[in-house]
């Protein structure tokens, strides 16, 4: 430092004139040389970060993938330059992950995360950093890392988890009624049983089906049938608790799965979907009512629990419709 001592402060300004003019030519040399030797897609290349003056010294790939022109990369760009342009659902979990890297928890800073673009659209970068220097507290001085603009790959994979739950949907719910259908209420049961025979707990089953479904049929035509079909399905969704299960399990009959519920206890609920839907308005003033068949799981296999619900339910019907048996 002694060799600036006796430097005006002219002197002293065109000396940094220098230095950043020598930064800004090293800075366009490594630009170019890092697209050249590292060629991958979506590398927006390395980012320095000296975290006591809050300087990063970037490719500046980095900002003009976010659509900013040449001329509107700042002089001197802070940190917050990026972290103000995060997505609010990811801005903590960024801050989080640095912060863990920053004081020692993890040995590389590592995240992906949406950054807005100047025009308001956003990009998926993934990011990588390290600390290359500590001070002698163990403080860090400066971080390097390198980042990629995965925006194509992440929404290809996003699109793709959204095609998968159609297909997932269209496999596991009945198209009229949008309820469970028969094949995934099966799987379900076959998980809820396992839960059971692993935590000791209860599960119940409640098979319900429309009474004289085949005269409305005859009497009002298919059309209205299948609204009416609709219409119960929605009825006993709204009857049951959010953890309970609900699908079509054929024709007009639907099945109900209690998980962690005896059938006392469900006996109320099938109780409330019975008058609900004895009480609730149908297409050409039809009267609607159910029949129900009740049975607690007691170690028997998934078709012989069926069954026993389902010879409730004929119970029900044989004992003149409109009730619930278990």
């Amino acid at each position: 430092m002694d060799k600036y001592n006796d430097l005006s402060k002219e002197n002293l300004i065109d000396k940094i004139r220098e230095l950043e003019d020598l930064i800004d030519a090293l800075k366009e040399e490594k630009n170019q040389e890092e697209l050249l030797i590292f060629p991958w897609v979506g590398n927006l290349g390395h980012w320095y970060w000296d975290v006591k003056s809050n300087n990063v010294i970037c490719n500046d790939q980095k900002i003009l993938a976010l659509k900013y022109r040449k001329d509107e990369i700042p002089r001197k760009i802070g940190f917050q330059f990026f972290t103000e342009k995060l997505h609010p659902e990811d801005y903590e979990r960024v801050m989080e992950n640095m912060r863990r890297h920053l004081y020692g928890h993890t040995p590389v800073y590592e995240v992906v995360y949406r950054i807005q673009a100047k025009d308001g659209s956003w990009k998926w970068y993934y990011d990588r950093g390290k600390v290359t220097k500590r001070n002698e507290d163990g403080k860090p001085l400066l971080v390097a890392g390198i980042v990629f603009d995965i925006t194509v790959e992440k929404e290809m994979q996003l699109l793709i988890e959204e095609k998968n739950k159609e297909l997932l949907e269209i496999v596991n719910i009945d198209y009229l009624t949008k309820v469970f259908n028969r094949k995934a209420l099966y799987e379900k049961l076959k998980y809820e049983v396992v839960r059971v025979m692993r935590n000791n707990e209860c599960l119940s089953v409640l098979m319900l089906d429309i009474d004289h479904f085949k005269a409305i049929n005859d009497m009002h035509g298919h059309l209205v049938g299948d609204v009416v079909l609709k219409q119960v399905a929605q009825i006993i969704k709204k009857s049951v608790r959010e953890v309970d299960i609900v699908g079509r399990y054929g024709g007009e009959e639907f099945l109900v799965i209690f998980p962690k519920s005896n059938s006392k206890q469900c006996f109320t609920i099938a109780e409330r979907i019975r008058k609900s839907i004895q009480e609730s308005e149908f297409p050409d003033g039809i009267v609607v009512t159910l029949s129900g068949g009740l049975k607690e799981y007691n170690q028997e296999s998934i078709d012989k629990l069926i069954d026993e619900a389902d010879k409730s339910l004929y119970q029900a019907k044989y004992k003149g419709r409109n009730q619930i048996v278990f």
